[in-house]
Order: structure tokens, then C-alpha cells, then sequence
């Protein structure tokens, strides 16, 4: 069973599905191998059909059925020192390794290679399929699929979503917002700085101010979930602005990000912003009345909740996993989204976050073995 979960490892590994290209090569893949036990998927694809999430129902059309989540795409390689070709998984020293082994093919590899085992043990209940595209660039593509899960299938009781947790159940993680925001001001010889308006001077004061709203959020009150950080935090990771030193910038551009605890509105702190942001234009606009900030949201992913009183997920996938604590963790994911579509949802999948996006990323081959005793467990409690 082990060497047919590998070879499944190996076979989704082999496509190179970075966000920026396009993850159809291996969704056609999981569509003829499904195909091939008379197993029929559903495309959801996006606006030009370059890429495309697929779900697939094994077992019967009726309620009480398992969502398996996973996304298809992967983070780049470049630049980063591989020992091997990261697209042909390499097994050594007890690991596979390759892009994808960790975060997070190998979930739904190992579940895809059960399902001859599915079929065999006729299934009361049924196990679904719900692979995503463009998951690391901003949580994308899942809420189209979502949608239609949540129209067209018979309600399920759980959704898993095999994010590298080193299969401990993990009920609660952060929520994620990605903003860029774009000064716009007007250029000036510096020696002259009442004719101009600084976009690089103004970003500095807006990325001061997140600053201080980040140290204020620092300083309580925390979450009562255990995550690391115990609060909303909010991180600004690049700048790009001004042409040369002795000329006032016309442009900056700033993007940043808000990780936000469950307990908090991520809108909040785009309230607070924008109100700063209003306060300065008019004293730009004095100057140069074509100066302007606009922000920008990219991608917002909701927070996944703890679910009260133990949620459907949670305790499937507690017993599943023969565990009885669960954990948090402060990256996002797509659990959020589940959730507030009104799934009960949690994540469990093999691997260690520590090795996702890294270079010689891997898997260890005891976290391949205990998601294999995970879903055999799956299978035998969805036929009973």
C-alpha cells in the first residue's frame, strides 16, 4: 500500500504546477484516473481556463459525506539550492523529497491511491475530492468550487483539509488579508520641496502608522487560542518608490499584510487605515490636486473558528487521528473559507509546515505511513 501511495506521491509531484503556470496537466491526470474506476469529476475552472479546481464524489449521492481538501498548486523553485530536481521526487534517508511532497500533494496523493479501497469496501457514506488552484497566491480559487459543493452536494459532515499539520487536528488558524497600497504624489527638483509632494515620504508616514496599529494590537488583548503570535499582526514586506535622490517621488507602492486572529475584523484595521489615509490628502491635494492613495485588496481568507461544543470535523478527525487535544497555527488556509460557507471543517494532513516552500522540501516517510492509517480509518468509518 505504501509503495502505490509513493508512486502517487511521485506522479502528482511530477507536474509542476507553480501558481504562476497552469495546473491543468495535473488536473486532467486526477480526471483520468478517477475516470478509470467510473468515478466522474467536476471542473470548476477560472475566467480563461488555464487552470481549475475538481471535485469528485466516491460512494453513494447521500448526506454524511468527507470533504478531502487540498490545493493543486505549489510555490517556485527558483533560486533556491536544490540537491535535486525538485519536480522528480527523490527517496533517501527515509524522505521524499520534491516540490509539493510537504504542502501538499502528498494528502490527497495517498487518498487518490486508496480509492481502489474506497470502491472495495462499499462505502455507505461518501468521500469527496476537492482539489484547488491558486491556493498559495492568495486563496483564489476555492471559493468558486466551495459555492458548488455547497449547492450540489448532499450535506457532508466534514471537511479535512490535508494542510501539513504532522497529522495533528488543527481546529483554528488566522485569518489573512493581502493589501498594496499605491501613493501617488508629485515630482519636483528636491531642492524644492514645497512645489512637490512625496509618494515615498507620505508611504513612509502611512507604513508608520500600520506600524504603530501592529504594536497596538501587540499589546493586547490577545486570542485565547494558543497561536504564535497570540494577536492580529500586521507586516509590510515590500516598497518600491522615487526614480532618483535629488527628485520628489511621484510614485510608491507599499504591500502589506494582516494576519488576523479569529477573534478579530480584519476590516477594522482597513477602517483605521483608509481614515489615516483620508486625513493626509488634503494637504497633498493643496499642492498637487491629481495626489492620491489607493489601497488595494488583493486577497482576504476568513480566520477558521474553533466550532463550539467540538464541531463535526473536529471530532471526526480526532478519532480518526487517535488524538484527543488539538493545536492552532497563524498561516491561512482554505479551512476558512469552508467554514463560512457552513462546512465544519479542520485540518489534518502528513508533513511539517517547517519544510513547506523551502528548498529539498520533504516528506518523512513515517508521516506518509500514518495518513495512509488515517484514511483507512476514513474508509472503514464511512462503511459502517
Amino acid at each position: 500500500m505504501r509503495d502505490d501511495c509513493i508512486a502517487m506521491i511521485k506522479r502528482l509531484v511530477a507536474h509542476p504546477t507553480v501558481s504562476r503556470d497552469s495546473n491543468m496537466n495535473l488536473i486532467e491526470d486526477v480526471q483520468e484516473y478517477l475516470s478509470g474506476f467510473g468515478i466522474t469529476s467536476r471542473l470548476v475552472p477560472n475566467e480563461d481556463g488555464a487552470k481549475a479546481n475538481l471535485y469528485a464524489t466516491v460512494g453513494p449521492a447521500v448526506e454524511g459525506g468527507i470533504v478531502l481538501s487540498g490545493h493543486t498548486d505549489v510555490v517556485p523553485v527558483d533560486g533556491q539550492p536544490w540537491d535535486s530536481y525538485p519536480f522528480t521526487v527523490e527517496e533517501r534517508n527515509g524522505r521524499l523529497y520534491g516540490r509539493g511532497t510537504c504542502d501538499m500533494k502528498s494528502f490527497y496523493a495517498i487518498a487518490l491511491a486508496l480509492v481502489p479501497r474506497m470502491l472495495q469496501a462499499r462505502l455507505a457514506r461518501p468521500i469527496h475530492f476537492a482539489l484547488s488552484y491558486d491556493e498559495e497566491v492568495g486563496f483564489i480559487g476555492a471559493p468558486s468550487m466551495i459555492e458548488r459543493l455547497a449547492k450540489e452536494l448532499p450535506a457532508p459532515r466534514a471537511v479535512i483539509v490535508g494542510e501539513p499539520t504532522s497529522m495533528r487536528v488543527v481546529n483554528a488558524h488566522k485569518g489573512m488579508t493581502g493589501v498594496e497600497t499605491i501613493v501617488t504624489g508629485h515630482e519636483a527638483h528636491s531642492s524644492q520641496t514645497h512645489r512637490g509632494v512625496s509618494a515615498v515620504m507620505t508611504a513612509a508616514r502611512l507604513i508608520t502608522f500600520l506600524d504603530d496599529l501592529a504594536r497596538e494590537k501587540a499589546a493586547g488583548p490577545h486570542s485565547q487560542a494558543a497561536f504564535e503570535p497570540p494577536y492580529t499582526s500586521i507586516h509590510v514586506g515590500t516598497v518600491q518608490g522615487g526614480t532618483a535622490t535629488n527628485i520628489i517621488s511621484r510614485e510608491c507602492r507599499f504591500k502589506w499584510d494582516v494576519r488576523c486572529i479569529p477573534e478579530d475584523n480584519p476590516q477594522e484595521v482597513l477602517d483605521r487605515f483608509y481614515d489615516f489615509c483620508d486625513s493626509l490628502l488634503p494637504d497633498m491635494r493643496s499642492i498637487a490636486p491629481q495626489a492620491n492613495i489607493e489601497t488595494i485588496v488583493h486577497f482576504a481568507a476568513p480566520a477558521l473558528r474553533p466550532e463550539t461544543q467540538d464541531g463535526r470535523a473536529e471530532q471526526l478527525a480526532k478519532g480518526l487521528a487517535g488524538q484527543n487535544a488539538t493545536e492552532v497555527v497563524s498561516y491561512g488556509t482554505e479551512g476558512g473559507q469552508f467554514q463560512d460557507a457552513g462546512f465544519s471543517a479542520v485540518l489534518c494532513g502528513p508533513g511539517s509546515i517547517d519544510q513547506a516552500h523551502q528548498p529539498n522540501e520533504f516528506i518523512e516517510l513515517t508521516q506518509v505511513d500514518a495518513c495512509i492509517g488515517f484514511m483507512q480509518r476514513l474508509i472503514e468509518y464511512q462503511s459502517a
